[in-house]
């Protein structure tokens, strides 16, 4: 471990220290993408980063501390989520048609390196207590204070806890399918590619079934 007399007597060469935390973080992502945990070294990340091992071992404490930092500032979307309600009106409807297009936007979108979506595959193929810190800071949050109060409003108080919350699996499982299953999409349908105006496509319709699908589920606890 470096201590922190040792931290502040480091140099780090040429770069502002900023802009070498990226370059580990950007470079440190493509390794653990590619090889996992276990196998990424760090001599292949700084080699990848252009930087010295003194620099990773300045900014981040070990390879484990990199890893669960990459892991987070990779898959972290939780001012994201902020803005999206922010931005959307008091109509629980529009609420979750924002709420999805963020999401897929967020796992989806062409302008998020793909490294990304590689690392978030491997963590949930075999998890990590950087899923652990992931979860607790931006999708419990995401579920919490967005997906469920939304949800409520929609049903009208009739559902418990645990039923909104299969209800939000639902909704959610279907943003998850185009990320998860995008491999076997795109051989089903050569054609297919997911760019902007198709992203807004597969919002429209993940809002589309999942407000008629609450409507009836709604009705239905309506009767006596």
């Amino acid at each position: 471990m470096v201590t922190k007399e040792r931290r502040a007597q480091i140099k780090i060469p040429e770069l502002t220290e900023e802009n070498t935390r990226n370059k580990i973080l950007n470079a440190a992502g493509e390794v653990f993408a590619e090889y996992g945990f276990e196998g990424a070294t760090v001599r292949a990340i700084t080699e990848r980063a252009e930087v010295n091992v003194a620099a990773v071992n300045y900014h981040f404490r070990d390879k484990a501390e990199l890893y669960n930092r990459v892991v987070l500032d990779a898959c972290s979307a939780r001012a994201a989520w902020h803005d999206t309600m922010a931005q959307a009106t008091d109509s629980p409807e529009d609420r979750l048609r924002s709420l999805i297009s963020r999401f897929l936007e967020y796992m989806l979108g062409p302008d998020r390196p793909a490294w990304k979506r590689r690392l978030m595959a491997r963590e949930m193929a075999n998890p990590t207590t950087a899923l652990d810190e992931l979860v607790e800071k931006n999708i419990r949050p995401l579920r919490d204070e967005f997906l469920m109060p939304t949800l409520r409003e929609l049903t009208g108080g009739r559902f418990n806890r645990r039923q909104l919350s299969l209800i939000g699996s639902s909704v959610m499982g279907q943003c998850l399918y185009f990320h998860q299953s995008r491999p076997i999409i795109e051989r089903l349908n050569p054609d297919f590619k997911i760019g902007k105006a198709e992203i807004e496509e597969i919002t429209d319709h993940i809002t589309r079934f999942s407000l008629a699908a609450i409507a009836e589920l709604t009705r239905q606890a309506r009767r006596p």
